[in-house]
């Protein structure tokens, strides 16, 4: 596959997915990154960290850094600190934040069908696994170099 294809395709899906986004963002006064933050969190709560955020999300932690602050000024996040380790803290999403996360929902899982129409079950099926996979060589590939394989 020719990786200009593949680019372009997640440069458009993300573009689309903004545009999707941007009533909802507009709505309570968020950008969009501060929304992306949001509902990373809420749909991972087990990568609660602004270091995992920064990592699985690939943006820059002084970009998390600005929208977690302002997540927390405005009561939509807590920072807590972690009992397992004082070094880390982690981010929690409050009661204010949760009409957020209802409507972000309903949006991606609109998004989700949008962009997936056309596809069969099938072709849904091979595509996620077609993903595992990828993400998988992925992974070895860093532990090999990292020295961790």
């Amino acid at each position: 596959m020719d990786s200009r294809l593949a680019l372009g395709a997640l440069s458009t899906f993300m573009e689309a997915y903004s545009l999707y986004c941007k009533p909802i963002c507009r709505e309570f006064g968020l950008p969009q990154t501060a929304f992306d933050i949001l509902m990373f969190l809420s749909n991972n709560p087990e990568h609660c960290t602004a270091k995992e955020i920064s990592r699985l999300r690939g943006l820059k932690e002084n970009i998390i850094s600005i929208n977690v602050n302002k997540l927390v000024n405005e009561g939509y996040l807590l920072r807590q600190g972690d009992t397992a380790d004082r070094r880390k803290v982690r981010l929690i999403c409050t009661e204010k934040a949760s009409l957020i996360v209802q409507r972000g929902r309903e949006v991606q899982e609109r998004f989700l069908r949008q962009v997936q129409q056309g596809l069969t079950a099938q072709e849904l099926r091979m595509h996620y696994h077609c993903l595992e996979t990828i993400g998988a060589n992925a992974k070895r590939i860093l532990e090999q170099k990292n020295g961790t394989a």
